[in-house]
């Protein structure tokens, strides 16, 4: 059976563009143009995952998650043009499951809508489970093991680890690290980059989770090391 996607968006181009993406790649899409009737429409369909917007008439989005997490468990993936509010939402303090950012490719939010829907859908990759992040203690844990990260370390390792196969730039990496107003360089993502490496490598050696993108920056994916 198709999964059901909902997307609530009140930009007509914007919305035709994104169902028609999402049909070709076989799932059943549904749309509404108001926050206001979110709720309700939930209520009566469900889907498997919501595209919201930020800003749409009746109700804004982050009122619309917050009231979707208390009656469903449909996956919720928030679509922004505010840069003001990406703290907010990289906190997942909403209950949201992903961001994107506006203007975006069609391309990639179908391959973040599937990234999404095998995480919160148990289809994800079987060693997805083995990666532990503690975030009252910044300890993370693979396979069991403490990777004995430092802080910087963890938040970096937490950014890419929550959106696997989104590329982060270095300058993406160092907003989300370094939330104060210290001055660094490039070098210094690729240093910290280059030391989590080498503790994952050595809790597991065969295991490789940060790649390079050449000309790009870095993402989260897993694969054998090689």
């Amino acid at each position: 059976m198709a999964e059901r996607i909902l997307i609530v968006e009140d930009e007509d181009k914007i919305a035709d563009i994104l169902r028609d993406y999402l049909l070709q790649h076989g799932f059943e899409v549904f749309r509404l143009s108001r926050g206001d009737e979110v709720e309700e429409w939930m209520r009566q369909h469900g889907a498997d995952l919501v595209l919201l917007d930020l800003m749409l008439p009746g109700k804004n989005g982050l009122d619309v998650c917050k009231s979707l997490r208390l009656q469903t468990q449909a996956a919720i993936v928030m679509v922004t043009a505010r840069v003001e509010e990406i703290d907010r939402l990289l906190g997942l303090e909403l209950g949201a499951d992903d961001y994107i950012c506006k203007p975006f490719s069609p391309r990639e939010v179908v391959a973040r809508v599937k990234a999404v829907l095998r995480r919160t859908h148990g289809g994800g990759h079987p060693a997805e489970q083995e990666l532990v992040m503690d975030d009252a203690g910044w300890r993370a844990t693979l396979a069991g093991r403490d990777l004995g990260l430092t802080a910087v370390e963890y938040q970096l390792l937490k950014v890419l680890a929550a959106q696997p196969g989104r590329i982060f730039s270095r300058e993406q990496l160092m907003d989300a690290m370094y939330r104060d107003t210290r001055v660094v360089s490039d070098r210094t993502v690729d240093s910290h980059v280059k030391k989590l490496r080498k503790k994952v490598s050595d809790v597991s050696p065969h295991r490789e989770i940060i790649h390079s993108v050449y000309g790009v920056g870095y993402k989260f994916e897993w694969s054998a090391a090689s």
